[in-house]
């Protein structure tokens, strides 16, 4: 079944596209730039996720309701498992911390919240509730995105809640 998108509709899926395509460099790049293989695999997992996110999109704008596949939700979460980390050590500041992740992840964490954010935004503004759904189904994998590199960083002590 079709929807037909309103020019609000459209420009707010433009945006959410450009923001995949974003999403999906930057994980490409940090994953290709971290020696630390915990990052390197949920950079990875992440990556794949948001390929699936702009497949979405891009069926949503050709006016089509993708199906949405439930165990997406998973990938992020499995590889934060009690891995050993292969961390290097140049770079490396005082308590163990690299720099270079520690600035990767917060972009990341960063990029995660304006997207979540503009998805919420594109959620309230759109008509049809299965479209919404969809959208709603995305943001949610985003908010596991963040959630899985928050734990990450957490973990080295790259994030210290207080």
């Amino acid at each position: 079944m079709g929807i037909t998108l309103s020019q609000k509709e459209r420009m707010l899926l433009e945006d959410q596209k450009k923001h995949e395509q974003i999403c999906i460099e930057k994980y490409t790049n940090y994953a290709n730039q971290t020696n630390d293989n915990q990052l390197k695999q949920i950079l990875n997992a992440n990556g794949q996720v948001e390929k699936t996110h702009l497949n979405s999109i891009n069926q949503l704008l050709t006016g089509n309701i993708p199906q949405m596949n439930q165990q997406q939700n998973q990938t992020s979460g499995q590889t934060m498992g009690n891995q050993s980390s292969n961390s290097t050590m140049n770079n490396t500041q005082p308590g163990g911390v690299n720099k270079s992740d520690a600035d990767m992840c917060t972009d990341l964490l960063m990029t995660e919240k304006y997207v979540s954010g503009a998805y919420d935004t594109a959620i309230f503004e759109f008509k049809d509730p299965k479209a919404r759904d969809v959208l709603n189904h995305i943001q949610k994998e985003e908010q596991k995105h963040g959630e899985a590199i928050f734990n990450y960083m957490e973990s080295k002590g790259m994030y210290n809640v207080k």
